[in-house]
């Protein structure tokens, strides 16, 4: 799929971060783009400087989701690009202290970062499926979720979020078989360590050590390395129904 002036995009966790990041690169490539998110100032901010619109969504709330999505398509027109950024992230052990894993928390992390992916999936894949094919493969759209490496390598105190992430990447290949006769591809990207408000809040020498954990390059990870993955995402038909990992070949410790 061509990026440009004909395609409109619904980017979650927008204002921020790597969502951010690929709002705004969407957006230079004249794509027309609309941010999901909790943040209301920055999520103004990062979609006035992109020229783009911002809805209040909770991904959480079916409503709240319904709504954005109907802002979304009167403003731009129906969405032919997903990416789901949208991610909350708290740390706990199964047990600890002799208390349980407190299970409000648990229940939290998983309808935010599996539950909202979907929600989002869902909605955005039925209004797809109604287009009419914009590549000569047939493509009518193109949906890219964010798991983590901890899908895989979580670590201590990781289990939700681990939890959540793997299932991210579990959904991935069989929603690309469900759209597969309408022409949506269904990628998910799995970063590493990555130069992530929570990450940039660290002091330096902190974010020295953990870029220093990666293989190759030993830094963190550049918001603008995964905005260009999902361009090439968006570009290549081939990729479809898998889980990249962006990670400069880390494989995490217990801690």
């Amino acid at each position: 799929m061509i990026l440009d002036s004909t395609l409109s995009a619904i980017v979650t966790g927008g204002a921020s971060g790597l969502g951010a990041a690929t709002a705004r690169m969407l957006a230079q490539e004249g794509v027309k783009v609309t941010i999901f998110d909790l943040n209301a100032e920055q999520g103004r901010e990062t979609a006035f400087e992109i020229g783009g619109v911002f809805a209040d969504v909770d991904v959480t709330s079916q409503s709240s989701v319904e709504a954005g999505f109907e802002l979304a398509r009167k403003s731009h027109g129906q969405e032919r690009i997903l990416v789901n950024c949208a991610g909350i992230a708290p740390v706990a052990k199964t047990t600890s202290r002799g208390e349980p894993h407190p299970m409000d928390m648990f229940e939290k992390v998983i309808a935010v970062n599996l539950v909202g992916s979907f929600r989002c999936i869902a909605i955005a894949a039925t209004g797809m499926a109604e287009l009419a094919p914009v590549t000569p493969d047939g493509g009518r759209g193109v949906i890219v979720s964010t798991a983590s490496v901890a899908a895989f390598d979580g670590q201590i105190g990781q289990v939700a979020y681990a939890a959540s992430k793997a299932g991210v990447a579990g959904m991935t290949l069989p929603v690309a078989r469900d759209l597969s006769k309408s022409g949506i591809r269904v990628m998910t990207i799995a970063p590493g360590i990555f130069e992530t408000p929570m990450l940039l809040g660290l002091s330096p020498e902190v974010q020295e050590s953990l870029g220093q954990q990666v293989p190759f390059p030993s830094r963190l990870g550049k918001a603008h390395e995964y905005a260009g993955l999902v361009r090439a995402i968006c570009e290549n038909d081939m990729l479809n129904g898998e889980t990249i990992r962006l990670d400069g070949a880390i494989r995490m410790a217990p801690r």
